[in-house]
């Protein structure tokens, strides 16, 4: 059975906790929302469920088998989106959706994803000519090119539309319904159902450093 666990994790941002004693499960079909006030450590936890942060400590474990250990079948399984779009601007949007999915371990159907998130008359355009909106539509485009298990979005949401919000939400429920994981963080009420909470504010020590002085 597909599990992504989380247990007894601890997370410092230079010499701050930022926080501490935190655990998860993930089975196939949930979602887990990540909140909290800024600074709380929504994004933090993200990127240390992503493997680009490794937990002070704790551990990760997918499928039974820790990220420390052989993190490569992992970073297979998962669609990482950040803050930053890490959309390449003198790249056209085809090209960039062809350079992330070639990186894939799978196949990916660039047409597609161009086509469901309505991109597919801007497709040669060169991305530094994309409004915002437009640009995260690209960088939710390099999510559904190839497929999957889990889903690591940082408020996907930002700079969209009703419209393209919708489109997303769809496109949850779907990956949700073929048994995919998604692990969103968030500032605002999202529509969705049936989903697992992580208040942040509640495991927060950023007031605290790691020698026990108080900030």
């Amino acid at each position: 059975m597909d599990h992504f666990t989380g247990t007894g994790l601890t997370c410092v941002r230079g010499d701050r906790i930022i926080f501490t004693g935190l655990n998860f499960t993930l089975s196939p079909g949930d979602a887990l929302v990540l909140s909290g006030p800024n600074g709380s450590g929504k994004t933090s936890l993200l990127r240390v469920m992503a493997g680009l942060s490794p937990p002070r400590a704790g551990i990760i474990k997918w499928r039974g088998q820790s990220l420390a250990d052989d993190p490569v079948p992992f970073f297979n399984d998962i669609h990482y989106l950040g803050h930053e779009n890490a959309v390449k601007p003198a790249l056209s949007v085809r090209e960039n959706l062809d350079f992330y999915s070639s990186l894939r371990p799978s196949q990916y159907d660039v047409e597609a994803a161009l086509s469901t998130l309505g991109l597919s008359k801007f497709s040669n355009l060169p991305a530094r000519l994309l409004s915002a909106g437009q640009t995260r539509r690209v960088a939710l485009s390099r999510i559904l090119c190839s497929p999957a298990s889990i889903w690591l979005l940082d408020e996907p949401f930002v700079s969209l539309d009703q419209d393209s919000a919708v489109i997303v939400y769809k496109e949850i429920t779907k990956h949700r319904t073929n048994g995919g994981m998604v692990v969103i963080s968030t500032n605002a009420p999202l529509e969705l159902t049936n989903f697992k909470t992580i208040n942040l504010e509640t495991f927060a020590y950023c007031d605290t450093t790691i020698w026990g002085d108080r900030i």
